[in-house]
């Protein structure tokens, strides 16, 4: 059955992020940065993943977390299990899981080898564990997971609208869909994962997703947000100029 997108609201000329309905979630994997965002009231909770923890050069994995977690005791944060074996991902997950009631555990929608993770998040849920099921792309994914989740424990399904986006599709109508179809489990919320500029917040809070995921160079740029467009328009002119004057160019 061939599933119809909701046209996607309008979004207003003029953005306010006091109107945001869209939780925002960090993502990052550096202590520092995300204890400045923790200051933030904006900043409903964190996300990270083996990727952006290797590059913020982690190497005890266990130790950071459990770091975070004592400075971020009070809101959701995400930590992913690395396994590629489905036994040896469900031992992560009940250990990850059991370092703090405000922990999510992404578990990726298949391994390296295609296999589905399907069985495995079913089981965990229904034990309890809250789980961010992560890595889907497409509505059929997220229908297949939603019917894994249903009925268990609250939990997270993480699309990358960023990398949708980074096809050539557009990924508004397919994560509008995610909405609807997700309308009927109540304890699953949608994350737009890997968004690539700004706009993207105001697109997801169109829309009606729950959660947005938002790295900290994307994050910066919130104190732009319904800037007055033609002061903004000679600030750019007086930076060129700026830059033109202090490379010393001549023609």
């Amino acid at each position: 059955m061939t599933t119809t997108a909701p046209e996607p609201a309008v979004l207003s000329s003029t953005p306010s992020v006091e109107r945001l309905r869209v939780k925002i979630f960090a993502d990052g994997a550096n202590l520092e940065g995300m204890l400045a965002l923790y200051r933030d009231p904006r900043i409903a909770g964190f996300t990270t993943n083996p990727s952006l923890m290797r590059n913020a050069g982690i190497t005890d994995y266990r130790a950071f977390a459990k770091e975070v977690l004592v400075a971020i005791p009070d809101r959701s944060i995400s930590f992913e299990v690395f396994s590629d074996e489905l036994d040896e991902m469900e031992r992560q997950a009940r250990e990850i899981a059991s370092w703090g009631e405000q922990v999510y555990v992404k578990i990726p929608v298949s391994n390296t080898r295609g296999d589905s993770t399907g069985p495995l998040i079913r089981t965990l849920s229904r034990a309890g564990v809250k789980v961010n099921v992560t890595a889907l792309m497409t509505l059929e994914q997220v229908q297949d997971v939603a019917g894994n989740l249903a009925g268990g424990a609250p939990s997270y399904i993480s699309v990358f609208a960023g990398r949708v986006a980074d096809t050539g599709r557009d990924p508004v109508p397919v994560m509008a869909a995610c909405v609807e179809a997700l309308k009927r489990h109540p304890q699953i919320e949608l994350i737009w994962a890997s968004p690539r500029e700004l706009l993207n917040v105001f697109q997801a809070d169109a829309i009606g997703c729950h959660i947005i995921t938002v790295t900290h160079d994307v994050l910066k740029k919130l104190s732009l947000v319904g800037k007055d467009l033609d002061q903004y328009s000679l600030e750019t002119v007086k930076m060129f100029r700026s830059d033109a004057v202090a490379a010393g160019f001549s023609l």
